[in-house]
């Protein structure tokens, strides 16, 4: 997995006005009362007080404090925020050292003792990690190889994330509408005549060229483009199609058609937090517990308009983090 906004998360994208509330919302649970209307002093300040005696009282006080880490890239800042606020709302005391590194980095970390728990992708800790080359064949398989790879070392998964992030090949309705593009499949008969855009590495990666021919027997004119420059190279037609990640924000305008991949060239990729059985221990059940309930929270739309506010709208991963949790009776 490569890596991969300002106070106003109503207005996170243009014209997706309101729609991070709306996820927010729209996941089930009892979102905070009054999150868009000027509350009064005493009101505030009533929450507030609630809030720090409830973390004061809350089942983490006087158990062990936890380091939590994440990777180095948008999402990951996002998950690791989220996780960390939630066990502080609960009187965990919580150190989340951010940017740690790359999948190797960061589990080298956990398993030296830098670190006690990490977000991770289901499918990356396979492939990354476990040095698996056979391919899942779900999400639910994905995650069991992935948790008895990790309780051989002494760890363990938490429950995984009902979004999964992976790379996906994207372009523009236009030019699916003309070649009659719905899946990687119809690809094929394009032949060289698609270019597709992508980091070097994809072209070198059975998640990239070697799987689309071997899967596909798609062969097209490969074109290296760099992650940032994604869209700005769809929209400027300098690719028929591109390699994106099917969590990120600019998805939710509408203007791009993800092509479907029936036979996951991509992989599963479900987050699980990872973390250290004699920590989970330590930590009493309350921990793990407020973990998965954030997990549950975090359909595929709710990370887009997240990545979006911290991608696009230039918020900080703390503050939409914060906001996101508050507004579902998290924290």
């Amino acid at each position: 997995m490569t890596g991969r906004r300002r106070s106003r998360l109503r207005t996170i994208m243009s014209g997706t006005s309101a729609a991070f509330v709306a996820i927010a919302l729209g996941v089930g649970l009892a979102a905070c009362g009054s999150s868009n209307n000027t509350s009064s002093s005493t009101t505030s300040s009533t929450a507030t007080t609630a809030k720090t005696a409830a973390a004061a009282s809350g089942p983490g006080v006087g158990k062990p404090a936890v380091t939590i880490g994440d990777k180095n890239f948008a999402e990951e800042n996002i998950l690791g925020q989220l996780y960390a606020q939630a066990l502080q709302a609960n009187g965990y005391t919580v150190t989340l050292k951010e940017n740690v590194g790359s999948s190797t980095i960061i589990y080298k970390a956990l398993t030296s003792g830098q670190i006690e728990m990490y977000p991770e992708y289901t499918g990356t800790l396979l492939s990354a990690i476990a040095n698996q080359t056979r391919e899942p064949a779900s999400a639910t398989a994905a995650y069991s190889q992935a948790k008895a790879f990790v309780e051989k070392h002494g760890l363990t998964l938490l429950s995984y994330t009902p979004f999964y992030d992976s790379d996906a090949l994207a372009t523009l309705p236009a030019y699916a509408s003309a070649h009659n593009l719905t899946s990687i499949a119809d690809l094929k008969a394009l032949g060289k005549s698609v270019t597709i855009g992508a980091p070097p590495e994809f072209a070198t990666r059975f998640e990239g060229l070697l799987g689309l021919k071997q899967e596909y027997g798609v062969v097209p004119t490969f074109k290296p483009i760099a992650i940032e420059l994604s869209y700005k190279a769809l929209e400027s037609g300098q690719v028929d199609v591109q390699n994106v990640f099917s969590t990120d924000g600019q998805l939710l305008s509408g203007k791009f058609k993800i092509l479907a991949d029936p036979k996951h060239v991509f992989g599963f990729q479900n987050v699980a937090p990872v973390v250290s059985k004699t920590v989970l221990t330590a930590e009493g059940p309350a921990f793990a517990e407020t973990l998965n309930k954030v997990s549950a929270l975090l359909t595929i739309k709710a990370i887009q308009q997240m990545n979006a506010a911290v991608s696009i709208d230039k918020q900080s991963a703390a503050s939409v983090a914060k906001q996101f949790l508050a507004a579902n009776g998290v924290s």
